[in-house]
């Protein structure tokens, strides 16, 4: 049965940071692109970043210099450091994984490529 398990989301005061971690089983984990994505009340899903199993990464123009994507294909976990956050941050925050190199193909942020996903953690960052 697949699983991906966030955590670490909170609250936290603009310029603050929060580091998010996603714990996966059920698959294998280390063959596959893990992204993180986000989504606002009234707001689309937006794709945050992901790490193809290479570590080859991509970033959301938003998130470019301030979060930081890694995983561990030891501990099967994937993570998200986000630092300087702004409350524009605010959102739901799920992790998802998918069978592919996505992040090569340039679709490493495109939420239809991804096969399974986590219930999400909330970020709430206060002005």
């Amino acid at each position: 049965q697949v699983q991906l398990v966030e955590s670490g989301g909170g609250s936290v005061q603009a310029g603050g940071s929060l580091r998010l971690s996603c714990a996966a089983s059920g698959f294998n984990y280390r063959s596959y692109c893990m992204g993180w994505f986000r989504q606002a009340p009234g707001k689309e899903r937006e794709g945050v970043a992901a790490i193809d199993f290479d570590g080859r990464t991509t970033y959301a123009d938003s998130a470019k210099g301030r979060f930081t994507i890694s995983r561990d294909n030891t501990k099967n976990t994937l993570y998200l450091q986000m630092n300087s956050l702004k409350p524009e941050d605010t959102a739901m925050y799920s992790c998802a994984a998918s069978s592919g190199p996505r992040v090569r193909y340039g679709q490493g942020r495109v939420s239809r490529w991804y096969n399974y996903w986590g219930q999400g953690t909330q970020v709430t960052v206060s002005s």
